[in-house]
This record gives structure tokens, sequence and C-alpha cells, in this order.
């Protein structure tokens, strides 16, 4: 389990997210078209999987926003936005937004994302929700950086995990 803070008061997360070297786990979300994707999907790119409890607050609108603007100069990478509201609310705000570099996939179905990735909150007002993370995988599906932010109202560190990409 890992604590992180949510306005300054902890909250817990089922467990730890995977650890650099090792391989990504599996996974099946649902796409905004409501097809099934899963890492192999994916396979052959670089992936950046930003996580986050949900897309109507302003620190995971603002994170879809910049990783939005920054994967359109990453050759051969996919980012992939991650929680869990329902596949409609990833599509209105994209459309709304005009956001066209990442990918939108929602855990919504079975949650098995979160757990599987050690991330879902288990205690607090979020529980149930995904905590803000972020995780890169080479083109291999192997895991090369993670971050769970500390302050879950705070951004992640763009910079980064564009870094680790290089």
């Amino acid at each position: 389990m890992a604590t992180v803070t949510l306005k300054g008061k902890p909250i817990t997360t089922s467990g730890e997210l995977p650890k650099i070297g090792a391989n990504a786990p599996n996974f099946k979300l649902v796409a905004s078209d409501l097809t099934s994707k899963s890492l192999n999907n994916y396979l052959g790119h670089k992936v950046v999987l930003n996580i986050f409890p949900s897309i109507d607050t302003g620190t995971c609108a603002q994170s879809v926003r910049t990783f939005n603007r920054k994967a359109s100069e990453l050759p051969n990478t996919k980012v992939l936005c991650i929680s869990k509201d329902l596949p409609f609310a990833h599509s209105r705000f994209c459309a709304a937004e005009g956001l066209e570099n990442v990918e939108s996939l929602s855990d919504f179905r079975d949650g098995n994302f979160g757990k599987s990735y050690g991330l879902t909150f288990v205690d607090g007002p979020l529980e149930g929700l995904h905590s803000r993370c972020v995780v890169v995988l080479n083109e291999d599906a192997e895991v090369i950086y993670t971050e769970q932010v500390d302050e879950t109202t705070e951004e992640p560190d763009y910079e980064a995990a564009i870094n680790s990409l290089s």
C-alpha cells in the first residue's frame, strides 16, 4: 500500500506501482467508442499511462491537456488517459477541448486496471477511484518510469515522464 494526500489528509492506495524494469500488467479498458483495449494493442509503441481520479476535476483535465500538447511532439508514442469515468465523459471532454493526441480509456467496468497497478484508493473521499500516477512503458511494455503524485491535487512531473522516453 502507498499513502498519498488529498488536501493534506492521508489516503491509501491498494498497493504499489509496478517496479521499473518489470513487465507492465496487462489490462482490459474501455475506449471512447466502447471497444475494449488491452496492453497488446500498444506493443511496439512507447506508452505514457496518464492515470487520474476524474476528468471532471481541474488538475485531471490539465494533465490531459498537457499530455495532449506534448504527445504531438513524440515519435512512436501513445498517451493513454485512464480513469474510472465513463467513456462518454472522456469523449465529451476531449471533443470540447479539441484534444486529438491522447487516447481516453475507462476502468469503469471492473476496476481491474487500478487493482493490478496498485493505485486504487481504498479509503478517504476518493475511495474506489484511481490515484494520480504516470507510468511510462517502452515498446516491449516494460516499465521505464513511474510517479505517484504525493498530493492528489497537484500535477505530475510532465518533464520527467517525457524525458524518460529518450
